[in-house]
Order: C-alpha cells, then sequence, then structure tokens
C-alpha cells in the first residue's frame, strides 16, 4: 500500500514527491516553515521513512563485520551512521543508526527499509540476531533542535558534519566553518499510532524546508546523491559514515585504495543558481561546463536565505572556479560552484580522528 501520513489532513498541507510522497512538502507557505524549521520552532513529518531493528545479542558485532562503520562499542543512544557497500565500494544501504541497548534501530529511506531487511535476513547465518522492518509500526518525525516534549523518546541526531573517530574529511573547508553545522538535525522515533497525538500544538514544517537545509548543510542523501556508480569518498561522506581502521567489510579494498590515492572520480558541489528565473531545475538535469558535459544536478531547493540553490555530482576535472550551466530540457541555468569534495588531494583539509593514516588490519 502506498503511504499516507495522517497529518496530509491539517489545513494548506500540499503532498510531496519522489523521495518525499506520501508525507506534506509544505503547509501552504514553504519559506515560512523553513525558517521556523531552521529556528527550531517546527518539526517535520518524515513519518514515510522505513525503520528496520536489529534483536539479539550478537546484533552491533554482526552489523560491525558487515558494515563500513565500527559499532562493536556503540554505547545506547548514542547516534552513528553506517554504509552497506558492494564488492566494488559502490553505496547500496546508508543508514542511521542508535542503540537502546536492546535493539538496534536502523532509520533509511523509505524505499530502502524492505530490501535492507531482507538483504540483511540473508546474512544471519548461525548468529544470535533477529531482522524486522517495522516501518509500519513507526513514524520519524525530524528538528533542529532538541524537542523538550520528547526527552524519553529515542532520537538519532545526525554526526554530521563532525568527523568521527576513524573518518576523514574530504573537504576544502574546515569543521569549524563548515556549513552543517548551522543545521543541527535530529529524528525522533514515536509509534505511528501516536503521531497525530505527539506533534499536537506543534508548529509542522514541510518536507520542502528539510530539503532545502539539508542542501544548504551540504548534507548527501541516498537516492539523491546517488547512483550505481557513488563511492563514499565523492559525497565526503567518510567524515561521519566510514572506519578507516576497522576489520575487513565488503567493499573495504576500494575504500583504503581510492582513499590512499586521494582523487575520487567525482566530486559533490554547491550551486548557487541564477535567481533571476522564477522556477528551478529538475534534479537529474544536465550540468555543463561549456560545452562539456560534466555532471548531473543531484537536488535543488528555493532556500529561505540564499535563494535557489542546490548539489551537483561532477567530474572532478572540473575547474572550481568555472560558472556552471544546469539544463532542464531547453532552459539553462547558470551556476556557481562552491567546492565540497576537493578536487585535487593537495587541497583536502583531511583529518583523521583517532587512527593512523590510511586503511590498514
Amino acid at each position: 500500500m502506498t503511504y499516507k501520513s495522517p497529518l496530509l489532513s491539517r489545513p494548506g498541507a500540499v503532498e510531496g514527491g519522489g523521495e518525499d510522497s506520501g508525507v506534506a512538502a509544505h503547509y501552504g507557505e514553504p519559506l515560512r516553515e523553513q525558517r521556523a524549521l531552521a529556528a527550531g520552532t517546527a518539526v517535520v513529518d518524515l513519518s514515510y521513512r522505513g525503520v528496520v531493528t536489529v534483536t539479539g545479542p550478537d546484533r552491533l558485532s554482526w552489523l560491525n563485520t558487515l558494515s563500513s562503520q565500527q559499532l562493536t562499542n556503540l554505547q545506547p543512544r548514542v547516534s552513528s551512521e553506517l554504509l552497506l557497500l558492494t564488492i566494488q565500494g559502490r553505496i547500496e544501504f546508508d543508514a542511521r543508526v542508535v542503540d537502546d541497548g536492546e535493539t538496534t534501530w536502523l532509520l533509511v529511506e523509505a524505499a530502502e527499509a524492505a530490501p535492507l531487511a531482507e538483504w540483511l535476513d540473508r546474512m544471519r547465518f548461525m548468529l544470535r540476531v533477529e531482522v524486522a522492518d517495522v516501518s509500519a509500526d513507526w513514524a520519524v518525525v525530524g528538528s533542529t533542535k532538541p524537542v523538550d516534549a520528547w526527552s524519553g523518546r529515542l532520537v538519532w541526531e545526525d554526526p554530521w558534519p563532525h568527523i568521527g573517530v576513524g573518518g576523514y574529511s574530504y573537504s576544502v573547508v574546515e569543521e569549524s566553518s563548515h556549513p552543517g553545522l548551522e543545521r543541527p538535525w535530529f529524528e525522533y522515533l514515536i509509534p505511528a499510532d501516536e503521531l497525530e497525538a505527539a506533534v499536537e500544538g506543534m508548529a509542522l514544517a514541510g518536507s520542502l524546508a528539510a530539503e532545502a537545509l539539508r542542501i544548504a548543510a551540504w548534507r548527501p542523501r541516498l537516492g539523491a546523491e546517488t547512483d550505481e556508480k557513488t563511492i563514499p569518498h565523492e559525497l565526503d561522506l567518510l567524515r561521519t559514515s566510514v572506519h578507516l581502521s576497522k576489520g575487513c567489510y565488503k567493499g573495504q579494498e576500494t575504500i583504503a585504495r581510492v582513499h590512499n590515492l586521494g582523487h575520487p572520480p567525482r566530486r559533490l558541489v554547491f550551486l548557487q543558481l541564477d535567481g533571476s528565473q522564477h522556477t528551478l531545475p529538475a534534479p537529474g538535469s544536465v550540468v555543463f561546463a561549456g560545452e562539456r558535459k560534466v555532471g548531473t544536478l543531484t537536488s535543488v531547493a528555493q532556500h529561505f536565505e540564499m535563494g535557489a540553490v542546490g548539489l551537483a555530482l561532477i567530474k572532478r576535472s572540473v575547474d572550481p572556479h568555472e560558472v556552471l550551466t544546469v539544463l532542464d530540457g531547453e532552459e539553462p541555468y547558470p551556476a556557481a560552484q562552491e567546492v565540497i569534495v576537493a578536487p585535487d588531494a593537495g587541497q583536502v583539509v583531511g583529518r583523521q580522528t583517532g587512527f593512523l593514516k590510511g586503511p590498514h588490519r
């Protein structure tokens, strides 16, 4: 069945599309909602999100062997992020992780939940773990500040853009000046049948607001910034979702090789789009440098302060100072690029935290 949030019954609610189908894109005033969300005075309905649980005494050590993240010592209610990769190091699943002491909760995009649960179930073998897709029983609600009324509820706090233990930054900016610091992010788990009561009296923002703040924070999203070829280095995901000195896992060879060479084939950029048009180009539009096709627009939004902004995945060789053009059909949108992932290893402000340089076993 196609999911529909009960909050779509709120006055002015307009349903989102694509990955955000099933919840409100906005409630009639997108930019006002975005300001409120950024200020921490509104929350956003993300109840379409997928939720997968792993229980059993072997759950953390088992997930540790499968994923890019070090999880064996993950403490209750401490947030993390993991990737499950192909043997070639390409991203298959990206999960937000929090453990409550008995259950590990994996928060994922809606389309990921069923295939992730199925894949994990196949990998159990004789271990003491149980996997369940509990998406129908739980709703996710996002905010930029802790919600006092939900202080006892389980919450995932986005580690972005802080460089985790064993992580590495591929950015050209210091962590202290990273725009992601302006967007603290919390995702609360609420029983689905309590969603309406839980947000009673709270201001609501739509998914458009959450997307605009995500893009401005340079935060990649699975299904938007990823395709069948994406490796974590291209999106600066080693800072939060990869531990470079943990044991073996599927895809580690590619992680180590690209990291040691320092040259991922593509790089994520932030785009400031020409604001003279009254429309936005569609995600998937081709990005040009002069006459050359150099990449793809992955996400786009109208930001309440910066105007039209986007993220794009482009070839590493593109001159960082070159003005790009996003072409949607026959409509060109000039765009200034802001470097996220450095095109040259010598420009990386990389910091490895708590481990020796370079992956090792």
